[in-house]
């Protein structure tokens, strides 16, 4: 199964699929900036699929000027991070009745995070976009180890600085582009999730960081136990769930 922002986005990937597999695979809708669309999409696929065996959290954005959503978040924090939080813990009994495997994409940007769970909005701090960029991504950190705990295997990883249309126009990515050496072709990240998809790692370090399909140190903030939990609250407070 596939889920993108666009048909047309979402379509044009099934058909590459198709090509390179043989059989092409189910598609869906739905844009994260509308928990509206992220309830649906969990609806979708709770009435399609009685097992759910892996699920990808791979959505994100970064944009370096300050946008809300229709839901009153800002918007990377809401792609990036309380999206999947939401869709996850609406599959949740689905995924653990079928010993799922839980992927979320993160970012090394994750370990200059700064995240603060009272204001995952960033509207009491300065703004700065790679800096709120940052504190999602370590929110998808700290969202794997509560999935840890609650007993899910659930990994994140940093697929690498790849040569996508990713923040696409800011400085670092032009650099990605035109520097020799600093980014890597899209099929290095993809199969870095794969690593984590198919082979053991993605079952025996759950609540684990990886880079480069190995778990790697992190710190404090990307791995503390009382931070994600202050994370979990204030996410499910964000996205309407009980906690």
């Amino acid at each position: 199964m596939l889920v993108g922002r666009t048909p047309e986005k979402v379509s044009a990937v099934a058909d590459r699929a198709a090509e390179a597999g043989g059989a092409r695979p189910d598609t869906l809708v739905a844009d994260f900036s509308s928990l509206d669309q992220v309830r649906r999409l969990a609806a979708d696929l709770l009435a399609r699929y009685e097992r759910i065996d892996v699920l990808v959290n791979n959505a994100g954005v970064m944009t370096p000027d300050r946008r809300t959503t229709v839901d009153g978040n800002e918007l990377m924090m809401q792609v990036n991070h309380l999206a999947p939080f939401l869709l996850t813990n609406l599959l949740a009994d689905r995924l653990a009745a079928s010993s799922a495997r839980v992927v979320t994409t993160s970012s090394r940007a994750a370990k200059f995070g700064r995240l603060d769970p009272a204001d995952l909005s960033r509207e009491r701090q300065r703004w700065n976009g790679w800096q709120q960029y940052g504190d999602s991504k370590q929110a998808n950190a700290l969202f794997t180890v509560s999935l840890a705990e609650r007993g899910l295997a659930a990994t994140c990883l940093h697929p690498g600085v790849l040569k996508t249309s990713f923040a696409d126009g800011t400085l670092f990515m032009k650099m990605v582009w035109r520097v020799p050496g600093v980014g890597e072709p899209v099929e290095a990240g993809a199969a870095r999730i794969v690593h984590l998809v198919t082979h053991a790692d993605g079952v025996d370090h759950p609540g684990r960081y990886f880079v480069k399909n190995a778990p790697a140190r992190v710190p404090a903030r990307m791995s503390d136990p009382a931070l994600a939990a202050a994370l979990w609250d204030a996410s499910a407070a964000a996205t309407g769930l009980s906690g």
